[in-house]
């Protein structure tokens, strides 16, 4: 079984795939914005002036669609403003200077026997723990995991694809964390109350395969999946659709088969968050690329200014053209390394200009090559020309909503043209029509 299109880009992980994660010295201040995702933003419950602690509640929402945030250090709140925020460009943020003390919460660490809990009461904790996708949706988890009564949902499939180039964060916890990943796992199993689970990693993490397979200590319900390399492997939709042959509509969601996803490090802060009282206020990160002078997996406090984490990691070279957060295919460039980082940041990428491309595209030469690599069968040269010449109302015909922004086509065009650019324009108009 396989997906429809995919290309298979150079994976470029060499520079930290074989190595283990560290951490990330304290930051001085933290910079945490108030919309970490999907959904509505949270306000406030903290003014100038007050003390935090490492997991104190600074920002809510009463929307069932949103998540809590917590601070990630202790010290004093110095600012609430807009703030430089890598996906949004600026949002409301709360600046914290750290007392140097990394003093917890009272609730935060406490040991938690959460085995006779209820599914409801699990639930509540997720939520309360500030807990979303980590895979870069994301989504909060705690709704995700409250699929709709007449969806009933008999697959469980957790994420561990990693199929962009340069990430590895999530490679290298499946081989530190393995049975906390497993038990976050069994967690979202019976939530769903669900029989099956499947463990899905590409061929090329042999050694996160092993490590899983060998910490299942039995469990047959749960299976480890070697998938074949191919991007955009990880994708939700091409996920199921390699693992159990069904096919998301369109239009539709992973619920709508029968099939809820989630990222090895959701799962794993799942089990943080219920064994350890432990809310959301860090995560692995990669930071990579040709003018990083010394990579890393770094286990890293939300709200950290990229800067203070190039000064750790030796800086950067004097070649730096870009900095990406999240993968090539799919990150956004940044312009200042005041951003933070955020729940959904899996990577920072420091490139080159030999790593990107920064020239002029040319015409559509009609080769199709656009759309025979599509893993949502959209025709992104027809969506372009379109959009190139405004006629929106074309462009909307070749159903821009099923694109997931996974940027093969801009990668397989042989004239280099943005197509991914011209179809998230397509997409922005397609919302506002709607």
């Amino acid at each position: 079984m396989g997906f429809y299109g995919g290309v298979h880009p150079k994976t470029n992980k060499e520079k930290t795939a074989n190595l283990s994660i560290i951490e990330n010295p304290l930051p001085k201040k933290v910079i945490v914005p108030l919309l970490q995702h999907t959904g509505s933003m949270c306000e406030p419950t903290v003014k100038t002036g007050d003390e935090v602690s490492v997991g104190t509640k600074i920002g809510i929402s009463s929307k069932f669609i949103s998540s809590p945030i917590h601070s990630s250090v202790s010290g004093r709140v110095i600012s609430i403003e807009e703030m430089p925020h890598p996906v949004v460009g600026r949002c409301l943020s709360i600046i914290i200077e750290s007392d140097g003390k990394d003093a917890r919460a009272p609730s935060v660490g406490v040991l938690r026997d959460y085995n006779n809990l209820s599914k409801e009461e699990i639930l509540k904790i997720i939520q309360e723990s500030g807990i979303v996708g980590l895979g870069g949706a994301m989504f909060p988890t705690h709704v995700k995991l409250i699929p709709p009564a007449d969806k009933p949902i008999d697959s469980v499939i957790i994420n561990g694809v990693e199929c962009e180039p340069y990430i590895t964060c999530d490679h290298a916890l499946m081989r530190e964390k393995p049975k906390e990943i497993i038990e976050g796992l069994r967690v979202i199993m019976k939530i769903l109350d669900v029989k099956r689970a499947f463990i899905a990693i590409e061929s090329n993490k042999q050694d996160a395969i092993q490590i899983m397979k060998k910490n299942l200590n039995g469990l047959l319900n749960i299976e480890v999946i070697a998938l074949k390399v191919k991007y955009p492997q990880g994708a939700e939709k091409q996920l199921i659709k390699a693992i159990l042959n069904r096919e998301v509509p369109s239009g539709k969601l992973p619920f709508d088969v029968g099939v809820i996803v989630q990222n090895v490090q959701t799962a794993f802060s799942i089990y943080e968050a219920l064994s350890h009282s432990k809310p959301l206020y860090e995560r692995v990160v990669t930071f990579s690329g040709g003018a990083l002078k010394n990579p890393a997996n770094l286990r890293v406090r939300i709200g950290t200014p990229i800067k203070e984490v190039v000064e750790f990691l030796g800086g950067v070279s004097d070649n730096l053209s870009r900095i990406v957060f999240g993968g090539p295919m799919m990150g956004i460039a940044q312009f200042t390394t005041d951003v933070p980082i955020i729940k959904g940041t899996s990577s920072v990428l420091f490139f080159t200009d030999k790593e990107i491309f920064s020239g002029e595209y040319g015409c559509c030469i009609r080769c199709g090559r656009c759309i025979e690599a599509c893993p949502a069968k959209i025709m992104p040269a027809n969506l372009g020309l379109a959009v190139e010449s405004l006629r929106y109302d074309i462009a909307l015909e070749f159903s821009p909503l099923d694109c997931f922004e996974c940027g093969v086509c801009s990668y397989i065009c042989p004239t280099k043209r943005p197509l991914l650019h011209f179809i998230k324009l397509a997409k922005l108009k397609a919302r506002q029509v709607a």
